[in-house]
């Protein structure tokens, strides 16, 4: 499937909503930690193929802001299971030039989990191929509210006119500052919505949604979305005439 993109129209930036362990293990009469376990070889195939095609950043909807309401039981175990993926995965990271970064409230995790993040994150941090972010107690209207904040306070302080605020400056204090927009969102399990995931750096993206649950979701998965985004046409607001008048 691989030879059928267009290597010159690869996303830069694919962001994944991770979404159906849950129902991957009812459907197996186990419970959901199962689905979360088994959820891993998911996460570990995409990061391979989108090294493999070019992509330079890949976003991973790990863990939400709303999900520290879920069973305490559950949420315990997914942070072990974050602790345990981020340690044996930073050798493979190493080895394919892979760079380690993250996006949310990463002080709310618990302090184990900081650390293994932010070794990890520290160890890969001169790699420059694929660059992973993984949302970690992310929501996109908390990182706008936080942004807001930052700016906010540079007004009072006098760092910043009320008139030099704009959409860089926004972008600019949002977890996200110097990462590309996505290109290309997907979302696995038949779930139409984002789900309050990057809000304002998906005002042009492209959705693409998949019935697949996220722990079936493999290479070929993603190599089809990508093959999909490639059929699209991308107007950002203009005609076709327009686009296709462009030298």
């Amino acid at each position: 499937m691989k030879e059928l993109l267009d290597r010159n129209n690869i996303p830069q930036h694919i962001a994944i909503i991770m979404d159906g362990n849950g129902r991957w293990a009812q459907k197996k009469g186990a419970m959901r930690i199962f689905g979360h376990r088994n959820a891993l070889t998911a996460v570990r195939e995409s990061i391979e193929i989108s090294a493999e095609i070019g992509v330079k950043f890949l976003t991973l909807y790990a863990f939400s802001t709303e999900n520290w309401a879920r069973p305490q039981d559950e949420v315990n175990a997914l942070m072990e299971i974050l602790i345990s993926s981020i340690t044996d995965e930073v050798p493979t990271m190493m080895k394919n030039n892979i760079r380690l970064s993250s996006i949310g409230d990463i002080k709310s995790l618990p302090s184990s989990a900081q650390a293994k993040l932010k070794e990890a994150k520290e160890l890969t941090a001169q790699n420059t191929g694929l660059t992973v972010l993984l949302a970690l107690s992310y929501s996109g209207r908390w990182e706008i509210e936080n942004a807001f904040k930052e700016i906010v306070k540079k007004v009072v302080e006098g760092q910043i006119s009320i008139e030099q605020i704009n959409q860089q400056v926004i972008a600019d204090h949002l977890d996200t500052k110097g990462v590309p927009d996505p290109e290309l969102l997907i979302r696995t399990s038949g779930e139409l919505r984002i789900s309050n995931f990057l809000l304002w750096q998906l005002a042009y993206t492209e959705l693409y949604f998949t019935e697949v649950l996220w722990p079936d979701f493999r290479k070929e998965h993603l190599l089809e979305a990508v093959l999909d985004y490639q059929r699209r046409e991308r107007r950002f607001g203009k005609t076709t005439a327009q686009i296709k008048s462009k030298p």
